[in-house]
């Protein structure tokens, strides 16, 4: 009786595991183990200064990437039809706004901004969670409009999602989190191009977006008025225009970026030897951690970290694109998307071709919130992948 019991626990585990996306799954882990090494390297040497162990930082991140796996293996195995209910849903999102009015309102301020909501030993970020309830909404919403928008009536007809969107938004940017406003805005766009809208709308509201923000700060800038000098949002703008003219304050970051980026060249300067990470380059494990690894491991290892993660959106978005379900289409391009802006905008703070945001690197830099909702997208990922292998297998054998 307990063989039988066993054999049929193991059956069921090969069969849970028959339809398993490995390649994407161990390029995840790869990931998550350079974040464990490259935040250990990073602390490491500020936490001594400060009289702390040195591996305290590394091992919480390990700790953060070890419950991450659970939490992708749980969102693979969850049944997708309770993800696809339009209450749950709602009150998913419900819940994300309620968060961001809380974390608004009594949230911890970080670097200027109130995003976080302290738990005691860990900080939680609603806005990560905001970035993955809204991307179920939009996928069961757009996959459920499929082949319905009708030219003339697109504007009214997404209208309910837009709102939604744009409330999720305002909640973010009057943390005020203008990176984190800015996913948002380029997750609903990727989202609405791949559901079938006609490229012009889309087209449009970038160049509409684009002109009015560019337009709006460069009026600021030089206008330049006496009230923003003590606002951190505009002294951190300031410092992306001028970073050595403001390299004792607000532009150290990222002239202490330059510098590690200049000290490790093309091979780097060997693990655990960075400069700047010594006390120079403000939480080096956070925001700046490409400037660390690169300082350490070369520009050439910092490339290999980004092609890695290149490499993670190629397979999520070539899934995407295979896949028979507008919903599993919609799933993955949103998580690219998520992991895309994310990246893009670190990198830009990193180099200085984007304000700074506060942006984290995606399964590298140091902290639980990021890093747990990105391995619950990987597992959705993984589930409408087996769901979308299940269902060819479905037609084939139909078909015979």
């Amino acid at each position: 009786m307990k063989k039988n019991k066993v054999a049929a626990t193991a059956a069921k585990i090969k069969a849970t595991f028959q339809y398993f996306d490995y390649r994407i799954f161990i390029v995840y882990l790869l990931l998550m183990t350079i974040g464990v090494i490259a935040v250990y390297s990073a602390s490491s040497e500020i936490l001594l200064i400060h009289g702390f162990k040195a591996t305290v930082y590394g091992q919480k991140q390990l700790l953060y990437a070890f419950f991450g796996v659970l939490i992708c293996l749980a969102c693979y195995s969850i049944n997708l039809d309770y993800l696809r209910r339009g209450k749950l849903l709602l009150w998913l999102l419900v819940i994300v706004a309620g968060l961001l009015v809380y974390v608004r309102l009594f949230g911890q301020a970080v670097n200027g901004a109130k995003g976080w909501i302290n738990l005691g030993p860990i900080n939680i970020q609603p806005l990560e969670l905001a970035k993955l309830v809204l991307t179920l909404y939009l996928a069961r919403m757009l996959a459920k409009a499929d082949g319905r928008l009708v030219r003339g009536h697109i504007i009214s007809q997404l209208l309910p999602t837009a709102i939604i969107a744009g409330l999720l938004m305002i909640l973010v940017l009057i943390e005020p989190d203008f990176g984190g406003t800015a996913i948002l805005f380029c997750l609903v766009l990727i989202m609405y191009s791949v559901s079938g809208i006609p490229t012009g709308y889309i087209l449009l509201s970038i160049i509409g977006i684009t002109v009015l923000v560019v337009g709006g700060f460069s009026l600021i800038v030089a206008w330049n008025p006496s009230f923003l000098q003590d606002v951190y949002v505009y002294k951190r703008f300031i410092a992306f225009l001028h970073p050595f003219k403001t390299a004792a304050n607000e532009g150290a970051q990222l002239v202490n970026s330059y510098y590690a980026i200049h000290n490790g060249g093309l091979f780097g300067l060997g693990l655990g030897n960075s400069i700047q990470k010594r006390g120079y380059l403000p939480e080096p494990y956070t925001d700046f951690i490409l400037s660390i690894i690169a300082e350490e491991v070369g520009s050439l290892g910092a490339l290999v970290v980004l092609g890695l993660l290149f490499y993670l959106m190629i397979l999520i978005m070539e899934r995407g694109v295979k896949a028979q379900s507008q919903y599993s289409t919609l799933i993955c391009f949103g998580v690219t998307a998520i992991i895309f802006f994310q990246t893009l905008f670190n990198v830009g703070a990193v180099l200085g071709l984007m304000p700074i945001t506060g942006v984290t690197l995606p399964f590298i830099s140091y902290g639980g919130s990021s890093l747990w909702v990105l391995s619950a997208a990987i597992g959705l990922v993984l589930n409408v992948t087996a769901e979308e292998k299940i269902r060819q297998e479905v037609q084939a054998e139909d078909e015979y």
